[in-house]
């Protein structure tokens, strides 16, 4: 007997995960769970826009050239002209472990939740992923500020490249100009005014100008000296000084034609992402392991550093029959190295 011309019962299901009611019954869940995790990562990832990116199909490296300067010079009638020397070099970047963000959700707990779990599950993959990132990165774009190695041809900061740009410990430090202190939350000892910040902001332009680093610049501060530019007294947001910032939308755009970015993941601290189970691996977590809890901020190019990607970011999730439950796996394959020593400056209290 069918009921309203249905004779399969099963039929007459309505299945949500189904795509135009064919195939996987869970096709349209993996869409949804891939879109959030890829729309949570782009949100909170600063860092990979700003630098070079290559993606590669196989393989473990890539390399990225470093290509010196040569010079000119008057040419006199009837001189052979026999070519300058243009000396050149190579930067591997080597391609990380399987960086992986995963979640597992039991049908018991999902039945008896009385909210949609997946959906934030997949936004925390993609932000741990997205920080993750950043972190690495940002350590990169610190190394090649304070000349911790590679073999670019131009060569490191030297210190009397910064003599007399900085006062305190940094003096004379390579890479590194000095902003003053800023407070910590709390205590009473002199803080850095964003007029501070707004002149290591320009040193470093001038810097930069002085060795002929090329290039659209950016600048990533720590939440704490982010906001010290959307002060009463600061320039950056003073129209009638030039500033073009905003109190009401809380954004520093630009300083000194510099864009400018707030990010949490600095390398203050030593790094946290977990290395992987084996002791020998060389090429993890340790390879960004490099902090100073004086950073405040950075100013680069984005041939400060490069990144690899051998798998993008990419999601997988799969109904596990004897744990009676969803695992969800979030992850990317990517590795960064230094690029270019001096097209990065650190800004330090």
């Amino acid at each position: 007997m069918s009921w309203n011309g249905i004779t399969d019962p099963t039929a007459a299901a309505s299945r949500p995960g189904l795509n135009n009611d064919a195939g996987s019954k869970r096709a349209k869940f993996l869409k949804q769970f891939s879109g959030e995790v890829l729309t949570s990562f782009e949100e909170t990832n600063v860092a990979m826009p700003l630098h070079r990116v290559r993606t590669i199909s196989n393989g473990k490296s890539a390399q990225f050239p470093s290509i010196g300067t040569t010079t000119a010079a008057y040419h006199s009638p009837g001189e052979v002209i026999l070519g300058g020397k243009v000396d050149s070099s190579e930067i591997t970047v080597t391609v990380d472990d399987l960086l992986v963000s995963s979640a597992f959700v039991p049908n018991i707990d999902e039945a008896m939740n009385h909210y949609d779990v997946r959906s934030t599950y997949s936004k925390e993959m993609g932000n741990a992923l997205a920080n993750a990132a950043d972190r690495n990165i940002f350590s990169t774009i610190y190394k090649a500020a304070v000349g911790t190695g590679n073999g670019d041809i131009e060569g490191q900061w030297i210190n009397s490249d910064f003599t007399g740009l900085s006062t305190g410990s940094v003096s004379g430090n390579k890479g590194k100009i000095d902003i003053n202190d800023v407070s910590a939350e709390g205590t009473t000892s002199p803080a850095t005014t964003a007029q501070n910040v707004v002149d290591g902001i320009i040193n470093s332009l001038m810097m930069f100008d002085k060795h002929d680093v090329t290039g659209e610049k950016y600048c990533v501060l720590k939440p704490e000296t982010y906001y010290l530019l959307l002060g009463a007294d600061s320039t950056a947001i003073n129209r009638d000084q030039g500033g073009n910032g905003s109190v009401a939308t809380g954004q520093v755009p630009t300083v000194g034609g510099v864009k400018i970015y707030m990010s949490n993941h600095l390398p203050l601290a030593a790094q946290s992402t977990p290395n992987p189970s084996g002791t020998n691996e060389s090429n993890r977590a340790g390879a960004y392991d490099i902090n100073d809890p004086q950073l405040q901020g950075m100013v680069f190019t984005k041939d400060a550093a490069a990144t690899v990607k051998l798998l993008d970011l990419g999601v997988e999730s799969e109904y596990q029959i004897e744990r009676q439950g969803t695992l969800m796996v979030a992850k990317y394959a990517m590795g960064h190295n230094v690029l270019r020593n001096k097209s990065a400056i650190a800004l330090m209290a």
